[in-house]
């Protein structure tokens, strides 16, 4: 079986390994109940703090879980409440999640699915040197390539979508950067229809609208949440899998997810789960660790099935 496709500047699979936090750092860490955050050395300008479990504080002064994500936002759809609050209406670098927004647009246009497209050089340059089984030449269906970019993340694809959307890649980032107006998603800004661009942001709040404005497009919930998929590239079959273990998770109903990951965003994941029967958006970003970001879903999760019904209000604990 061939890896999961690239992601980000690398693919999640190959990307580079954060750089080790000390030991003095590492045993803060393992105190979980420390709601300080502990800051690593940084030898590079581009790498990332490593963060503390921090406990997050419900409005009623009831425990919440512990987060490792710097940014979070959980919100039962039902009623607009807020379930959990850190930063969430600070803008930053978005990655991949790009891609749910890039897909919205391709389908609010209408662009025939079944359109074949080829794969071009002007796609490749995009991330010189990163990996990816596209090679220029390889065609595949405007249907194939939405479904490689929302499942696996495939840069490429998501660059040939922007490419032969009507009026090309200026044309769709207007469309992306209206439709997040039409949304009311007030902090968020694209730059290219893939995520590699650190210029492409929003806030959490911002990317609730756009996970809740996804799930209610049938196309994007089956191929944001599908484990796998094969596509013919060339003359040979090519296996693609779910950059989100959890959708392979009987346990976890997910209507609409999407991950991400650049240096510059961290790791990053948002999704629509049913969780004790209540539709609830997930939004967790800048994540330290290749998968804390679902290990801090599962204490999200967690959290509320043991809570029965949480504070519809909470905030940081720092």
């Amino acid at each position: 079986m061939a890896a999961t496709a690239s992601q980000g500047t690398t693919s999640e699979s190959t990307a580079k390994k954060p750089v080790a936090t000390t030991a003095k750092s590492a045993a803060s860490t393992s105190t979980a109940t420390r709601s300080r955050t502990t800051v690593a050395p940084k030898p590079k300008a581009a790498a990332k703090p490593a963060l503390s479990l921090t406990r997050i504080k419900t409005a009623d002064g009831s425990r919440g879980p512990e987060i490792r994500s710097s940014s979070v936002l959980v919100v039962d759809e039902s009623d607009s409440s807020v379930l959990l609050s850190r930063n969430a209406d600070v803008a930053a670098p978005i990655a991949s999640i790009t891609k749910l927004m890039t897909a919205l647009v391709v389908l609010d246009a209408k662009l025939p699915l079944d359109e074949k497209i080829k794969v071009t050089k002007e796609d490749r340059a995009i991330d010189k040197g990163a990996p990816s089984r596209l090679s220029v030449g390889a065609v595949l269906t405007r249907g194939e390539l939405m479904h490689l970019a929302l499942m696996s993340s495939e840069n490429h694809a998501a660059h040939a979508l922007g490419r032969t959307y009507d009026g090309g890649t200026k044309a769709i980032l207007e469309a992306m950067n209206a439709k997040a107006k039409a949304l009311g998603m007030k902090r968020t800004h694209f730059t290219d229809t893939t995520g590699l661009s650190q210029g492409n942001i929003a806030s959490p709040e911002d990317l609730t609208r756009l996970v809740i404005a996804a799930s209610r497009n049938p196309t994007i919930r089956k191929y944001s949440t599908d484990p796998d998929e094969t596509v013919m590239v060339g003359k040979y079959p090519v296996e693609y899998r779910n950059t989100n273990i959890l959708v392979r998770k009987p346990e976890w109903d997910i209507s609409v997810q999407k991950t991400g990951y650049t240096l510059a965003a961290g790791r990053c994941l948002v999704m629509k789960a049913l969780i004790d029967d209540r539709p609830i958006v997930m939004v967790l970003m800048n994540s330290f660790g290749k998968y804390t970001r679902t290990a801090d879903a599962i204490r999200v999760r967690r959290w509320m099935e043991s809570a029965g019904q949480p504070a519809k209000v909470a905030s940081s604990g720092n």
